[in-house]
């Protein structure tokens, strides 16, 4: 049944959705299905008064020739991306991560004695600073540079993550000890200490614009995690292939349970651990050095 507040939004056409469907997706690679016609109405509706435009087809070609055009289609795609995280997620996999690839890092890194982790995707930070924490208990790295890379395509959530101050809906999965250690409670919420911020940096970033992926560096790791699942094959081979680059020789690549680089890539390798597959750039002959990165 179609509520009043429906009945009140502005209407999409099928012609005016197919092309701001592409426009978005030539833009940040992301699709979108049919069905999505009626999320576009819901979260775009306010946006169309706020540029000063009648409807959406003119709301299109304000995207695609306004010289605020770039900056209206970040807010665009900043309402149509959902941002549900919080700390600890897929614990299974941090689990391998903290036993198992810190271990075996902290023994490839010891020349270099740099440690570089990409967030890629990582939302309002809470995957960032979940890292950080399991980087710093390891108790592996002491005297290394260890920096955890947050990026996402919102700008908004970055800014939430420079902030690291949390809700409760945050920490639905953590237990008591781990917030006790490393957060201290503001009257905004509870905000992560100061030892593991400084260990993360964050940033804006579209994963699909090869000119600005490259001033991440080279990193040892890429978690990237239920963020594939929202491009389409050709998009999720643009974006592994800069995974890879980035990635140093021996450097793991995380996805989310539902992924996988099938029919993607097969230039990664396949390493079981005891609780998770995670793939790993091939190992050369010699690692880059510091200033390769």
């Amino acid at each position: 049944m179609t509520s009043r507040i429906d009945e009140a939004l502005p209407r999409l056409s099928p012609d005016d959705f197919r092309l701001m469907r592409d426009l978005i997706y030539s833009y940040a690679g992301l699709r979108f299905e049919d069905d999505a016609r009626v999320l576009f109405e819901r979260r775009l509706a306010d946006r169309l008064a706020a540029v000063g435009v009648p409807d959406y087809g003119a709301y299109y070609k304000y995207l695609r020739f306004s010289p605020l055009g770039p900056a209206e289609l970040e807010e665009a795609v900043e309402r149509l991306t959902t941002k549900e995280t919080y700390f600890l997620r897929q614990e299974y996999q941090l689990r391998a991560f903290e036993r198992e690839i810190l271990p075996r890092l902290a023994q490839t890194t010891a020349q270099s004695r740099r440690l570089f982790v990409w967030s890629a995707g990582c939302s309002t930070g809470e995957e960032a600073y979940t890292i950080a924490i399991l980087i710093h208990r390891s108790g592996l790295f002491h005297g290394h540079e260890v920096r955890v890379i947050g990026s996402d395509i919102s700008k908004v959530a970055i800014a939430r993550a420079r902030r690291g101050i949390y809700r409760h809906g945050s920490f639905r999965a953590t237990p008591p000890e781990f917030v006790t250690q490393y957060f201290h409670e503001t009257s905004e919420g509870s905000q992560v200490v100061d030892d593991i911020r400084r260990m993360c940096h964050f940033g804006q970033l579209n994963l699909l614009d090869a000119a600005r992926v490259p001033f991440v560096g080279r990193v040892d790791v890429v978690f990237c995690r239920n963020v594939l699942i929202y491009f389409d094959v050709n998009s999720r081979r643009r974006v592994i292939d800069a995974f890879y680059e980035r990635l140093l020789p021996g450097g793991y690549l995380l996805l989310g349970h539902s992924e996988s680089l099938l029919n993607v890539t097969t230039a990664f390798e396949l390493v079981h651990l005891s609780d998770d597959l995670v793939y790993r750039k091939p190992v050369s002959s010699e690692r880059w050095d510091g200033g390769a990165r």
